[in-house]
């Protein structure tokens, strides 16, 4: 009997669980990154401005490498990055 009672009770619960877990808006995407902060142009242009059209900077010029480190540890185990291999010759 109690698990009758129980199993009804689980029936008539779990419909309003799921409505409750719906009803939920998705916040939105954080903003960054590469991504720009704003509209690249504010409404349209005005007749008679000519638009400047000016070339992208290459890769290496707008994403620059980092320093290289005054001097880089031994790897360990499963390390790639930021070391040196054991036996390395420089």
């Amino acid at each position: 009997m109690k698990l009758i009672l129980l199993a009804a009770t689980a029936a008539l619960a779990l419909p309003g669980l799921a409505r409750a877990q719906t009803a939920q808006t998705p916040t939105p995407a954080p903003t960054g990154g590469y991504q720009p902060s704003g509209p690249a142009m504010q409404g349209t242009m005005q007749p008679g401005v000519q638009p400047v059209y000016q070339p992208a900077p290459s890769p290496s010029q707008a994403y620059p490498a980092p320093a290289p480190l005054a001097s880089y540890p031994v790897c360990r185990k499963g390390q790639y990055d930021g070391c040196i291999e054991r036996g390395g010759r420089r």
